[in-house]
């Protein structure tokens, strides 16, 4: 399995392609519209996550070796491919890779200056909700 920092080197490779932001905005509406949709199951109101302007539902399930799996939507596609990004680096790992991950791509792509107060806001709601995830999964781990 690649760790959260290679993954994130990857990113920041695949994005440095790019000259311009509508580049990198269109890529990352084609990452957006590659997710799977999610299971009608999960879109509840316990899944959405609060801070974000658009709605975003995120599931989380902890795999039998501890991993953590995580699946997620939008009705806004640029969300969409921010949060397939976000899942892209967590998903597949386990509570204390998560917990101690430092998501610097996010600075190094530009995401963060290039998104409106808003999103900027949302993705750091995204990132927060995963988080809590790892924290809930790893103190019922140790329960």
């Amino acid at each position: 399995m690649e760790s959260i920092n290679d993954i994130q080197e990857e990113i920041i490779d695949e994005f440095s392609g790019f000259d311009d932001w509508m580049d990198r905005y269109s890529y990352i509406i084609e990452l957006g519209n590659a997710v799977e949709p999610l299971d009608a199951k999960y879109k509840v109101p316990e899944n959405i996550i609060e801070g974000c302007q658009s709605r975003v539902w995120l599931n989380a399930e902890q795999q039998p070796d501890g991993t953590i799996t995580f699946s997620a939507d939008s009705d806004a596609i640029i969300v969409k491919g921010i949060i397939a990004l976000l899942i892209r680096v967590l998903s597949g790992h386990t509570p204390d890779e998560i917990l101690e991950s430092d998501l610097h791509f996010i600075e190094a792509i530009g995401l963060r200056e290039h998104l409106s107060p808003t999103r900027s806001n949302g993705l750091l709601a995204m990132v927060k909700q995963m988080r809590m995830y790892a924290l809930a999964f790893k103190a019922r781990q140790q329960a």
